[in-house]
């Protein structure tokens, strides 16, 4: 029963969107070419995906986001551990983090371009902020959280670095590190769609720019869905991954 409810009531709530959605594009005096309803977006979605154009945009914008969330850990990830551990390195690299970390990736767009021209060398680097900032500092505060006596007990038992690390500070930290993660996907999400309406000529954000343009506010409409509908699978992921990561941690301090 709790299953059923589990797809019934979204299945209602996305039901009463669409009839309000076709009741505006029927009584709001708005054209089709302005305010297209469900049907007439409907056929663009099956239009776009027999030509191929959907499929190849999508791809595009995942790969930009997987290649700069992907950096943003490898480097993130680390650096949280050694703030959050190193005394020195806190009191060094904290500032700088804290100062730069509220700048919107976003106004980095202008430098983006001049440094790494088009692409998507500048789309990358734009997740690449966006996914790195919130990584680190929640990294930072989940080891600065573990108990101490967890670290007392290690040197008690003669535990190199390494090993404190990958005993005691990486399961310690793991489900932080997967919220996190899990939070910052769709903020990564989010910034490639506005990146590639400026430096690149692929992507579901230049496909919605370009559809503007030619005044076609039925693929604009196919793209924000396709948006949506990626946006929520990634968030599905994530909280998989998330759920995997708390198991882990139970049974390592088990």
């Amino acid at each position: 029963m709790a299953l059923s409810k589990k797809f019934i009531y979204p299945l209602i709530s996305f039901s009463v969107v669409i009839i309000i959605w076709q009741l505006v594009a029927m009584y709001s005096g708005w054209s089709e070419s302005v305010f297209p309803g469900p049907l007439p977006v409907l056929n663009s979605f099956f239009e776009l995906v027999a030509n191929g154009s959907i499929f190849n945009h999508s791809v595009a914008s995942l790969y930009r986001v997987t290649i700069g969330f992907y950096l943003g850990a490898i480097v993130g990830i680390p650096l949280g551990i050694l703030i959050g551990r190193v005394k020195a390195v806190s009191y060094a690299l904290n500032p700088i983090i804290q100062f730069l970390r509220p700048i919107s990736p976003l106004a980095w767009i202008p430098l983006a371009m001049l440094w790494f021209g088009l692409g998507d060398n500048p789309a990358i680097f734009l997740i690449f902020l966006s996914s790195f900032f919130p990584i680190v500092v929640a990294t930072a505060i989940a080891v600065s959280s573990i108990n101490p006596i967890y670290f007392q007990v290690a040197s008690n038992f003669n535990l190199s670095r390494v090993e404190m690390i990958t005993k005691i500070v990486v399961p310690a930290i793991l489900p932080e590190v997967v919220t996190a993660l899990r939070l910052t996907i769709a903020i990564a999400w989010l910034v490639v769609v506005a990146a590639e309406m400026i430096a690149v000529q692929s992507g579901l954000g230049y496909l919605i720019l370009d559809s503007r343009n030619a005044l076609r506010m039925d693929y604009v409409m196919v793209a924000m869905i396709v948006i949506g509908i990626i946006g929520l699978l990634l968030d599905i992921i994530m909280y998989k991954l998330g759920r995997l990561g708390f198991i882990m941690a139970a049974k390592q301090h088990s």
